[in-house]
C-alpha cells in the first residue's frame, strides 16, 4: 500500500514537472541537471551524492598504435581483462591488454582456403576459451572463430516456419552461454532474441517484449474504417537494444519500451526474473522533461555479485544497480570534458574500472572509482557473499560518506537481520522506508521475545492458575463452614 502511494506521488510529481517544463518553454532541466552525481530518495526527489566514478584517461586508436577508430560499435572484456574493440567502420577487431597496450588487430580470417573479412560488423562476444563471435551485419551472418582465428561455424539466415519467407537476417548483437547456445539480436525482429543451438541451428525465440497499447490510438482505431486502420501504426512489441550474459547463463537485456520494463533478466525459458524491490524500477532517470523524454537504454554490462550497469544514450549517463534493483550511483554525461561523451554506444567493466565507447568520436573513456565508489561496491559484494559483519561495516562507512543513500540503511538492516539483531534491524528498515523487511524483522523480533520470555510467562500463568485454584478452594471451604455454623 505504501509503495503504491509513493508511486502515485512520483507520477503526479513527474506530470507537474512536465507541465512546468512546457510552460517555461522547455527550459526545465531533467533531474539533477548540473550535478556530477545524484541519487533518488524514497519520495522521488533527486538528492546530491558523492561522485562514485571519475574519468581518468582517454584512449584513441592512434594513441594505442592501431590507427584511428572509425565508428566503433561494441566492446568486450574477458575474464583475464583483455579488451576487444569492434572497430566497425574499419571492419576489424582491436585487442588490448589491461594496461591498454595493443596486442592484436583482426581484420580478416581464412574460410575454406580463401581470405574473408567483415562488413560493418555491429556486435562482438568472446567466450572463456577466447572464441570470437561477430555479428557481421553487412554480410548478414554471425561468424564464429576459435582463438587461432580458424572458422568454427558461420550462422547464415536460418530457414524456419517461425520466420517469414522474406526474412532478412541482419544480426547486430550476439552472446553465448556455457552450453554453447548462441543468442542473436537482429534488426526488425520483434519476437525476442534468436536462439541457435551449439550446432548453429536456429531453434526458437526467447524473451519477447510485451505489447503496450496506446489507449488513444486504440480508441481511434475502434472508430476508424478498415481502410483507415490499415494506415495506422500497428501494436507490436518493442525491439531489444542490447544484451549481456552473466556467469550463471542469465541474459540481461535492455529494450526501447517507454512505459514497460526497460531492463530484463531472462532465464532459460525466457521469463523475466529481474528483482525490482528498490524504490523504483531500474530504468535510468525517473524525472525528465517532455521534450527530452525518458532514458533510452542502449547497452548493459553485468558485473559480479549481480551488480549491473546500463548506458543511457539520451544523456550519456551510466546507471548502476544492485541485484535487488536499488540505484547505486551514476556517472558520465554529454559534453566535451573528460568523462563526458558525444555518442556513447557501449559500456564494460574491467576489474573495478569502467570503459565507455564513443562511436562518433572514436574514443574510449576510462573511469576509475573514487573512495566512495569502492566502498559502496564492496558493501554490496560483501552482503552478496553473506559476509554480514563486513557488509555492516562498509554500509556504515557508506552512509557516513552519503547520508542520502537510503538503500544503504536497508543494507545495514538486512545485515543485522541475518545476524539475528531484529530489533536494531527494524530501526534501520524504518529509516529506509523498507516496509516489507520491517514487517519481516518485526515478526522475527516478536517470536524472539516470545521465545525468550515464554518460560517465565508460562510459569507466571501456572502460578496464577494455582493461586486462583487455591483461592477458589478456600472460598468453597470457608463457605461450607459458614453454612454449618448457621445451621
Amino acid at each position: 500500500m505504501l509503495k503504491n502511494i509513493q508511486k502515485l506521488k512520483v507520477s503526479i510529481g513527474v506530470a507537474l514537472c512536465c507541465l512546468i517544463g512546457m510552460s517555461a518553454g522547455g527550459s526545465l532541466a531533467y533531474a539533477a541537471d548540473g550535478d556530477a552525481s545524484y541519487n533518488y530518495s524514497f519520495w522521488g526527489n533527486p538528492v546530491s551524492a558523492p561522485v562514485a566514478y571519475q574519468g581518468t584517461e582517454l584512449l584513441t586508436g592512434n594513441g594505442i598504435g592501431a590507427g584511428p577508430f572509425k565508428e566503433p560499435s561494441d566492446l568486450h572484456v574477458t575474464a583475464d581483462h583483455q579488451i576487444y574493440v569492434l572497430d566497425s567502420g574499419n571492419n576489424r577487431i582491436i585487442v588490448m591488454d589491461q594496461q591498454y597496450n595493443l596486442l592484436q588487430i583482426i581484420d580478416s580470417f581464412v574460410r575454406e582456403g580463401q581470405q574473408d573479412s567483415f562488413l560493418s560488423p555491429q556486435g562482438l562476444f568472446v567466450t572463456e576459451q577466447k572464441d570470437i563471435l561477430v555479428a557481421d551485419t553487412g554480410n548478414k551472418r554471425v561468424v564464429h572463430l576459435d582463438q587461432n582465428l580458424n572458422v568454427v561455424k558461420i550462422l547464415n539466415a536460418p530457414q524456419s516456419e517461425l520466420l517469414s519467407s522474406n526474412f532478412d537476417f541482419q544480426p547486430v548483437r550476439v552472446v553465448v552461454d556455457k552450453a554453447q547456445r548462441i543468442y542473436v539480436m537482429a534488426i526488425g525482429v520483434f519476437d525476442g532474441f534468436m536462439e541457435f543451438n551449439s550446432d548453429g541451428q536456429f531453434t526458437s525465440f526467447i524473451g519477447a517484449n510485451r505489447v503496450y497499447v496506446d489507449p488513444v490510438e486504440l480508441f481511434w482505431k475502434r472508430l476508424s474504417t478498415q481502410a483507415q486502420r490499415s494506415q495506422m501504426v500497428m501494436f507490436t512489441p518493442t525491439e531489444f537494444t542490447n544484451l549481456d550474459i552473466n556467469e550463471e547463463g542469465f541474459i540481461y537485456a535492455t529494450n526501447g519500451d517507454l512505459w514497460g520494463d526497460t531492463i530484463k533478466k531472462l532465464n532459460a525459458q525466457g521469463n523475466d526474473i529481474l528483482r525490482r524491490t528498490g524504490y523504483y524500477a531500474p530504468e535510468g532517470d525517473i524525472w525528465y522533461t517532455s521534450d527530452i523524454g525518458p532514458s533510452r537504454l542502449i547497452d548493459i554490462d553485468v558485473g559480479d555479485s549481480e551488480i549491473y550497469s546500463v548506458l543511457d544514450s539520451k544523456r550519456g549517463r551510466v546507471f548502476t544497480y544492485n541485484g535487488d534493483g536499488h540505484f547505486m550511483y551514476v556517472f558520465g554525461g554529454l559534453g566535451n570534458r573528460l568523462g563526458e561523451f558525444n555518442t556513447p554506444t557501449a559500456v564494460e567493466h574491467i576489474g573495478e574500472d569502467f570503459i565507455v565507447l564513443d562511436k562518433a568520436l572514436g574514443e574510449i573513456t576510462v573511469f576509475e572509482p573514487t573512495s566512495y565508489g569502492r566502498v559502496i561496491n564492496e558493501a554490496v559484494r560483501s552482503y552478496y557473499r553473506g559476509d554480514e559483519e563486513k557488509a555492516l561495516e562498509l554500509y556504515n562507512e557508506t552512509i557516513n560518506l552519503n547520508a542520502n543513500l537510503e538503500f544503504a540503511y536497508a543494507g545495514i538492516g538486512k545485515a543485522l537481520l541475518r545476524q539475528g539483531n531484529y530489533n536494531e534491524a527494524m530501526r534501520y528498515f524504518k529509516q529506509s522506508y523498507d516496509q516489507e523487511n520491517y514487517s519481516k524483522a518485526f515478526l522475527l523480533y516478536r517470536k524472539q521475545v516470545l521465545r525468550e520470555y515464554f518460560p517465565s510467562i508460562m510459569t507466571g500463568i501456572a502460578i496464577l492458575a494455582v493461586i486462583a485454584f487455591a483461592v477458589g478452594r478456600w472460598r468453597k471451604i470457608t463457605g461450607r463452614k459458614r453454612g454449618v455454623e448457621i445451621e
